[in-house]
């Protein structure tokens, strides 16, 4: 009896786990991957939801985006309106122009210096009055002042720094009256302001009500599979053996979405563009209205990747202990 015990503890081979998910880095990586998209395939339904879900939370972002990306453009152009003129009683010498134009000029702040003579101020004159020319008939140009235009750079377009360049402006001699437009350089800055504000508030909650609505999405689509995480951890497999695969597909929706997203905006995008001359009074090309720029772009698919998997590291924690 004992002899035959002994013949068959030496016929039986000893155990050998299986190399399934891969000794080594990149053969665990790939069983994850590889089982991330099992999971998509056996419930596709679910992850169309999630998907979805995705796609339309970071489509309302980017619309938003799109629109403040371009009222940020038109509020550039408007700012360029903001210039500091500088008037003179006679008409100067060409050495005195070249003296005062270098002094504003070095003024921190100064962009550009541009000189208007008494003639060029009544050619501007008459093309403000076309059809109305009657009226400027025996005008002569020695009865409007010669003039510097000054365009400041975009730092100082706000308040303070129009008034601070006005104030280093008034000590260069020989320059007494100057005119900015006070009140509305105010009014403007203030829009302005307003609108960053409201942008800001605006996307923010924007972004919160996102990252709701995406991590309640991937957390349902989790507790309809919760059977599956209950049967692989009572076979004794770790927190990251069965969170890693989860992980990788919320990546893979969030990724999805993002770019069923961005796709659906250059088409909106472009369908506004080819019908906007039939409900709007001017052309939006020729207006600068433009797509949101490469770094916009790259912004929110990296959102969208990120919305995913942080949704169902969340969501996981309900079923798996961190």
């Amino acid at each position: 009896m004992n002899r035959w015990k002994k013949k068959q503890a030496a016929t039986v081979k000893p155990f050998k786990r299986s190399a399934l998910a891969g000794d080594s880095l990149g053969g665990r990586a790939g069983y994850f991957v590889r089982r991330a998209f099992i999971n998509i395939r056996q419930n596709v339904f679910v992850n169309v939801v999630t998907i979805a879900t995705i796609t339309l939370a970071l489509l309302i972002v980017s619309l938003f985006l799109l629109v403040f990306v371009n009222l940020e453009g038109a509020a550039e152009n408007w700012s360029e309106r903001v210039q500091v003129t500088v008037y003179f009683d006679k008409e100067l010498t060409a050495p005195e122009q070249s003296v005062l134009h270098d002094k504003i000029l070095s003024l921190p702040g100064a962009s550009r210096v541009s000189y208007v003579s008494r003639d060029e101020a009544l050619k501007r004159f008459k093309s403000r009055l076309r059809g109305q020319e009657t009226l400027l008939e025996g005008v002569r140009p020695e009865v409007l002042p010669t003039s510097f235009e000054i365009a400041l750079k975009r730092a100082n377009r706000d308040t303070l720094g129009v008034e601070n360049f006005v104030a280093a402006l008034k000590l260069v001699p020989g320059i007494s009256e100057v005119q900015y437009g006070e009140e509305w350089v105010r009014r403007f800055n203030s829009f302005l302001n307003f609108m960053r504000l409201l942008g800001g508030l605006l996307g923010g909650f924007l972004i919160i009500a996102v990252v709701f609505i995406v991590s309640n999405t991937i957390k349902l689509t989790i507790y309809a599979r919760r059977d599956e995480l209950d049967v692989m951890s009572l076979v004794g497999a770790t927190r990251f053996f069965i969170k890693a695969p989860f992980l990788i597909e919320g990546l893979i929706q969030g990724m999805a979405g993002s770019i069923i997203a961005i796709t659906l905006l250059y088409g909106l995008y472009e369908g506004f563009l080819y019908n906007a001359g039939s409900f709007l009074t001017f052309n939006p090309v020729s207006s600068g209205l433009e797509f949101l720029p490469m770094e916009y772009i790259g912004g929110l698919f990296l959102a969208g990747a990120m919305l995913g998997f942080v949704g169902s590291l969340t969501s996981l924690k309900r079923f798996i202990n961190v």
